[in-house]
């Protein structure tokens, strides 16, 4: 009806009006779908890692994509490029004083393969691309900021016993005390399970609202890469994770009250008041429209109370889940902007966590964790600027241009008038349904390709077009249309890297 096109046709081409063409990645082999998939039950990489680490160390900035693309050429496959990719940033990038800014190097690898696993095989290279790129700058203001910090040597004479090392852990995390997590998270990674070890890292990720959210994106990112690059190279990124988790301003926060962490002491409390059956509710669109109406205004406390009484009379768990998303959207629509797009990948961190946990009592806390964190966004956004009088009830549906292609126009209209495109985003999948959406998608892939300036591109596009698959069905279009307000348009400027990029490959 909108001048459909195929997304055969679409991927071929990359044929919307400003969206480009991606033919110059022609220049480098395809990845697989065989190579991008993960095999969790067995990933070998090879003993040239170490000297990979050390070429994207050494290379200039000017000359490593030409550098990586021979490689590739001569064989380097993507796995081992991705390993190599995220150990090097977490020797070479200290996750202080703050869990984001240049260790966003880090944290943006997994939503780099989350890209390009979604891309088609001839266009997965350009997002691990952009991130090697992107490592390079981040190093250099690490030299700037820290000195050029390099992660030490593990204390090898004070790591614990092995069957001591998951209480020398917790005893470690609980007290802030970052020689004693260092050594026992060693200790853990070359004796215990990663499953075992994730299991403690998803509580502490989630206890502080520090770094706005960055601790528990790490969590999860960091586990998902490993999961594909193979554990043999954990030990580096778990060091990595636990200091990062550790980052804190002032005096021990065991020993204060501080605004960041009470939610947490408690939740750890108040999950013990959801109902045993809990999970056996069900989908209730009447609680999730109380439960964001009440985001609007409520405590980080008392939305907490309300999730639990939702709990408690019978709503699933999927319906809180599908509130924490749609309030997540509707505050990037009031303002969209560096701290609220975190509101959005945050919560796709701890949806994460929640679904990746086999404990029912960490699985409670990630829930009420994610409410308690979404009014201190809500407050964070009262110091960054004006917040548009607006809600998702004034997202309503236009119709589209029949005589033009849907995503020539709503992407278009991104880059003039973000509320046009998330209207007309709506009326779209109002008509063309699973399909349209997937349509979308691939187009935003593209578009953050050719357009992506920063990290929190790729960030928050892997982690919103994740989550339109998380949110019930009957949610699905509005929570797209909220998504468009930090998608890039086909009228932006293309990035300086896809030039860079077309001129190493022709």
């Amino acid at each position: 009806m909108f001048g459909k096109q195929s997304r055969r046709g679409f991927l071929q081409t990359g044929a919307i009006v400003g969206l480009g063409n991606l033919a110059f990645l022609q220049g480098l082999r395809p990845v697989s779908a065989e190579e991008a998939n993960v095999n969790l039950s067995h990933v070998h990489l090879q003993p040239e890692i170490e000297p990979l680490v050390k070429l994207i160390e050494e290379t200039p900035r000017d000359r490593l994509l030409e550098e990586i693309g021979t490689r590739i050429n001569g064989g380097l496959s993507y796995r081992d490029l991705l390993a190599a990719l995220m150990l090097v940033g977490v020797k070479n990038v200290e996750p202080r004083p703050s869990v984001g800014h240049k260790f966003h190097a880090v944290l943006v690898v997994n939503s780099a393969h989350l890209a390009s696993i979604a891309s088609p095989p001839e266009h997965r290279w350009l997002p691990i691309f952009w991130a090697l790129d992107y490592y390079k700058s981040a190093a250099a203001r690490d030299v700037q900021e820290r000195g050029d910090w390099v992660m030490p040597a593990v204390a090898e004479g004070k790591l614990p016993r092995p069957h001591a090392a998951e209480r020398s852990f917790t005893d470690a995390m609980d007290d802030w005390d970052d020689a004693a997590a260092d050594t026992a998270v060693a200790a853990l990674a070359r004796t215990a399970g990663m499953n075992e070890i994730y299991e403690q890292f998803y509580r502490y990720g989630a206890r502080d609202f520090r770094s706005i959210g960055h601790k528990a994106i790490f969590v999860a990112n960091s586990q998902r890469t490993l999961q594909f690059v193979g554990r043999e190279h954990a030990e580096p990124v778990l060091r990595s994770l636990a200091y990062a988790l550790l980052m804190h301003e002032g005096s021990n926060p065991a020993q204060r009250d501080d605004d960041a962490d009470r939610p947490y002491r408690r939740n750890s409390e108040l999950a013990s008041k959801i109902r045993n059956e809990w999970q056996d509710g069900d989908l209730d669109k009447a609680a999730t429209e109380e439960l964001i109406v009440a985001m609007r205004s409520a405590s980080n406390d008392d939305a907490c109370d309300l999730t639990v009484d939702l709990l408690n009379h019978g709503a699933s768990p999927q319906s809180i889940w599908d509130a924490l998303h749609l309030t997540a959207g509707e505050m990037l629509m009031q303002q969209p902007g560096i701290v609220v797009l975190h509101a959005m990948t945050s919560t796709n961190a701890l949806h994460y966590a929640y679904q990746t946990s086999g404990d029912d009592q960490t699985r409670r806390l990630m829930l009420l964790q994610n409410v308690a964190f979404l009014p201190m966004f809500r407050g964070a956004m009262k110091s960054r600027g004006k917040i548009k009088e607006v809600t998702i009830d004034d997202l309503t549906a236009e119709k589209l241009d029949p005589s033009a292609a849907a995503t020539e126009q709503i992407f278009a209209d991104l880059s003039r008038d973000p509320m046009t495109a998330a209207r007309k985003t709506r009326g779209y999948l109002a008509e063309s349904g699973v399909a349209g959406g997937r349509q979308l998608l691939d187009a935003a892939r593209v578009l953050v390709f050719l357009k992506g300036n920063d990290a929190h591109d790729y960030k928050f596009s892997s982690a919103v077009l994740e989550d339109y698959y998380h949110v019930s069905p009957p949610w699905r279009d509005l929570y797209l249309g909220l998504s468009m307000f930090n998608l890039p348009g086909s009228g932006d400027r293309d990035n300086s890297l896809v030039e860079r990029t077309r001129a190493a490959l022709a």
